[in-house]
């Protein structure tokens, strides 16, 4: 073997002081084994693009299922006794369940980790992100197969970049596998869709925003989970989600993370955002717990395709995700025809606009939907709120819940604008960035991040806000 050839030259040179050339050897398989077997009945069933369009049949079945239900809301409640008395001073306050291990943790007791489901809260909540996994499994294939190389190209997504996108899609088929796998038969199944977008510029702009919604839906509701094992196995997926966000991201020429904390949000946030863009699913599928929100729609919804993506109007292909559009846009004010740095947003892996999308003081124009439209799967969840009045505009980005006011607010024509805020969660970190999160509330209660579902009973409406 050459390893012992080029070792017995080295004794030889050692002893007889003759320099030796060196040895390049070229690697080679020595060992043979046969690959292992891909776990066959545990990869989930799936079609790499689906049917797509609007659902138009009615629906025979509406609203989210539901049992006995104990308050309109959970009063709040005095923190945990054992955490506010632990003295966090550095030592060790209790014996050792064996060497190198601090007492203490959850699930560190030796049992066997059994990757399931263990309550209605997480059966509901992994749902809802295998839902996400589908859909994303399908939106990904769909813009390989919808739109041209040229048309990719012309956004400077090469055949690189293209087959990066295919490799997100195929991970998408183990992501749902896991989660579907542990929620048992009767996990939902893969269903058909509807996007809103018409040109890669909006494909790309609508994958980073779902793709952020959905992974900050997963940190909204991944400690509350009771089955410690299927956290763990959904945590795995969910980090390679955060990296397809900044990847969308970087195709669409924006700065990659702008901010320096990802916010968690509640479940029926997630499923409010989601809901609209599922036209269809088989019959029997399983029905998920969580509230669809009215849609927040942000008239001057900052546009990253446009070289000054503050100054607009009316410029987004729907509500909800609020995704950009680039009809009716000139030419010459598409930052994508511009040669200047600072102003190009063709796909790099990191661009540095030198005009803000937002900013501290700039003045958000809404209108918002009434309750009552059917969204969905089969068009068969309705949207709902408890709020008759909404006063408060509430920003959740990062570790941060910021409401300012609702100004020059129209009841009948169900519109207002807000000023955005001028809050930071550090020193050099503005608060508002990056794809972040906007609703209307009729009351500005203190929330945090471990607890912003109890909000919910207080939202009119929501949006996803592109503040960078």
């Amino acid at each position: 073997m050459r390893h012992y050839l080029a070792l017995e030259l080295a004794i030889v040179t050692a002893f007889t002081g003759v320099t030796a050339a060196p040895v390049v050897s070229t690697p080679t398989t020595t060992v043979f084994s046969e690959p292992t077997g891909l776990p066959s009945p545990y990869a989930i069933s799936h079609h790499n693009v689906t049917t797509h369009g609007p659902y138009t049949v009615p629906a025979t079945t509406t609203g989210a299922i539901s049992t006995d239900i104990l308050a309109p809301s959970i009063a709040p409640a005095p923190p945990p006794p054992q955490i506010v008395e632990y003295p966090a001073d550095g030592k060790l306050h209790g014996a050792q369940p064996m060497p190198y291990t601090p007492s203490g943790g959850i699930g560190t007791n030796g049992s066997l980790p059994i990757y399931k489901v263990a309550t209605d809260f997480d059966y509901q909540s992994i749902a809802l992100a295998l839902y996400h996994e589908w859909i994303e499994l399908d939106l990904f294939h769909w813009g390989l197969a919808t739109f041209s190389e040229e048309d990719f190209d012309k956004y400077g997504i090469g055949a690189e970049d293209r087959f990066l996108l295919q490799h997100m899609a195929d991970q998408e088929i183990g992501h749902a596998s896991v989660l579907a796998n542990m929620l048992g038969p009767s996990a939902p199944k893969q269903c058909t869709y509807n996007y809103p977008v018409s040109n890669v510029r909006e494909y790309i702009d609508f994958n980073q925003k779902l793709t952020r919604w959905a992974e900050a839906g997963v940190y909204g509701f991944l400690p509350h989970l009771n089955s410690g094992p299927a956290a763990q196995m959904l945590l795995q997926s969910i980090t390679v989600e955060a990296r397809q966000q900044m990847v969308f991201r970087q195709f669409g020429g924006m700065f990659p993370m702008p901010e320096w904390h990802t916010p968690g949000i509640p479940q029926s946030w997630a499923w409010t955002l989601l809901a609209p863009y599922i036209a269809s699913c088989p019959e029997n599928q399983t029905r998920l717990i969580w509230q669809n929100f009215p849609s927040l729609y942000i008239l001057n919804q900052p546009n990253p395709a446009r070289i000054n993506g503050a100054d607009v109007w009316g410029e987004t292909t729907t509500g909800w995700s609020n995704t950009l559009s680039t009809k009716d846009i000139p030419e010459d004010e598409l930052c994508i025809n511009s040669d200047e740095t600072g102003v190009n947003c063709e796909a790099a892996i990191s661009r540095n606009r030198s005009l803000p999308l937002s900013y501290p003081g700039r003045e958000v124009f809404l209108r918002w939907d009434p309750p009552g439209h059917l969204v969905g799967p089969n068009s068969s969840y309705v949207t709902t709120t408890n709020v008759q009045e909404p006063r408060f505009a509430l920003w959740l980005s990062q570790l941060n819940v910021t409401y300012t006011p609702l100004l020059n607010v129209s009841l009948e024509d169900r519109t207002a604008y807000t000023i955005q805020p001028n809050v930071s969660t550090w020193l050099n970190d503005p608060a508002v960035n990056g794809t972040m999160f906007l609703a209307i509330t009729d009351e500005d209660l203190f929330v945090t991040p471990y607890n912003v579902t109890m909000v919910n009973p207080h939202v009119a409406a929501l949006a996803v806000y592109q503040a960078g």
